[in-house]
């Protein structure tokens, strides 16, 4: 069976191959695309063959899907363009006849207030309008998403966010990459929509905690209102419209949009999900 994983110079893409690898597949059976080749050079010196698959060229796509069996569409990050350009990979896909796609999206994409998960559940409604055979990993967060907050910590003593008592259910990449291995590498699996998150929901006081026990120093978790949280952005340097984006991820998260656990990113890949502090050591 080839598979094909996107996003192969980026930071998911890579680490499912190492997982693919971990758990069997050849080195002969797997393809990287990347939208520049020469930046997964790493891939093809351990003998992966990498092509030039870029989403927004569909004539990139074509070549690179002739007799693949399975694909992972790692999401894009081009923020406006990502629904056409993860079109154009469904429609190659299709055309090409790949028996299986799997496709990282964001948890609850159907249902979430989130404001980043429009262009997944626009994406989930292309793939089902397809017909391509799929399966729907939501990622939650990514534990590596917080790896500022420490490096700030480690110069202030704080971790700032408007969250309130909200909780995100986190893994690191390497967690959510082992399950995009499980679903590409096994039979079945085809038509499910898995909830993907880390074993224990966190508080910002306990990341404020483990950051503490990383950096060897005291860190308490600083409150903010919406209003500070923007105003402390842009004092930091950011415009105003990423201000408010990123403010308006934390009302999401306040109100219990990463929350959600139920064991299932756990069961996938048969072993306790990484706890947050495991990864933030590792980082430090």
């Amino acid at each position: 069976m080839t598979i094909l994983v996107t996003g192969a110079s980026g930071k998911l893409g890579p680490l499912v191959i190492d997982a693919l690898l971990a758990r069997g597949a050849s080195p002969d059976d797997l393809v990287a695309g990347a939208r520049t080749p020469s930046d997964a050079d790493a891939l093809a010196q351990r003998g992966i063959r990498v092509v030039r698959f870029d989403y927004a060229d569909p004539d990139s796509l074509r070549p690179a899907l002739e007799g693949v069996d399975a694909l992972l569409l790692v999401s894009g990050t081009e923020f406006g363009a990502r629904v056409a350009q993860h079109g154009n990979v469904i429609a190659a896909a299709a055309e090409a006849g790949v028996g299986k796609l799997v496709y990282t999206s964001a948890p609850h994409a159907d249902t979430t207030p989130l404001v980043l998960a429009a262009d997944h559940r626009a994406t989930e409604e292309a793939i089902a309008a397809s017909d391509v055979p799929a399966v729907i990993l939501r990622n939650n967060w990514y534990s590596e998403n917080y790896l500022g907050d420490l490096a700030i910590a480690a110069d202030t003593g704080r971790v700032f966010a408007a969250v309130g008592d909200g909780r995100v259910a986190s893994a690191p990449r390497a967690d959510y990459a082992e399950a995009a291995a499980v679903v590409l590498l096994e039979d079945g699996h085809v038509g499910e929509t898995y909830e993907l998150a880390g074993d224990h929901p966190w508080t910002f006081d306990e990341l404020a905690a483990a950051i503490a026990e990383v950096l060897g120093r005291d860190v308490e978790y600083a409150r903010l209102t919406v209003d500070e949280r923007i105003a402390a952005l842009q004092e930091a340097g950011l415009d105003e419209g990423t201000a408010g984006f990123v403010a308006a991820l934390d009302a999401g998260i306040r109100d219990g949009a990463l929350a959600d656990a139920d064991g299932t990113l756990a069961r996938l890949i048969g072993r306790p999900t990484t706890p947050l502090v495991e990864t933030l050591r590792q980082a430090a």
